[in-house]
């Protein structure tokens, strides 16, 4: 069964542009270059890098970079615009040799990602003693609500979210601007526990504001978090 991304390649290169998205042009892309800068990594691994576009800006950091996707379109249009090098390849096995990087970073990648677990192991595989894994994701309770529509905008400027089944784990579909993917809801708790039992230890964690345009929006029911997690 497709996950949506073959058949959503093309217009998700369009949505996100140069620019990116509100999400990683307000909220993330600046907490996450600030990680990559106290880490000073040589080598970089992006899983889940699409179009591409987080690897040009971990590059121009001086790091050598390497991004791999499932989705072959989106790597056929990363290799055009270089910066870094590309592989089609899924995060649950790696085409890398053991101890390859300094960091490996999932920037919202891990919904997208059906076997979480493997790609942790992979991730932790491929990382060099003393690595990082940085990751940024969607709230779990944003995914678990994901299924029953978009949020509701209350005349205060507050949201209401219809949330379900919070504790399991299931896929459910996102559709915005003729891109239509499938993404998984799992809790909290699992990513958590999923880290822990491949040996990482958590290091840092953020619930960033966002800033410039609808930044008090967002700001009033924040939705991503970012952590950054040590192998031994």
């Amino acid at each position: 069964m497709s996950d949506g991304w073959d058949d959503s390649a093309q217009a998700w290169i369009a949505a996100l542009g140069d620019a990116g998205d509100f999400s990683r042009r307000n909220v993330l892309d600046a907490p996450m270059l600030d990680r990559l800068r106290v880490a000073n990594a040589h080598d970089i691994l992006d899983l889940g890098c699409g179009e591409g576009r987080f690897c040009r800006m971990a590059a121009a950091l001086g790091a050598r970079v390497v991004g791999i996707d499932p989705t072959a379109a989106l790597i056929a249009h990363a290799n055009t615009q270089g910066g870094a090098a590309y592989y089609e390849a899924k995060a649950e096995d790696l085409p890398f040799e053991d101890s390859s990087f300094d960091v490996v970073v999932s920037y919202l990648s891990l919904i997208d990602i059906p076997d979480v677990p493997a790609a942790l192991r992979e991730a932790n595989r491929v990382l060099r003693p003393g690595g990082k894994l940085l990751i940024a994701n969607l709230n779990s309770w944003t995914t678990a609500s994901q299924s029953k529509g978009p949020p509701v905008r209350n005349s205060d400027g507050s949201q209401t979210l219809l949330m379900d089944r919070y504790l399991d784990i299931f896929p459910s579909w996102a559709e915005w601007n003729d891109i239509r993917i499938q993404n998984w809801h799992r809790p909290m708790s699992f990513y958590m526990q999923q880290l822990l039992q491949t040996g990482f230890t958590l290091a840092h964690f953020d619930e960033p504001k966002a800033v410039g345009d609808h930044a008090e929006f967002y700001n009033r029911a924040p939705y991503l978090y970012l952590m950054e997690w040590h192998n031994s």
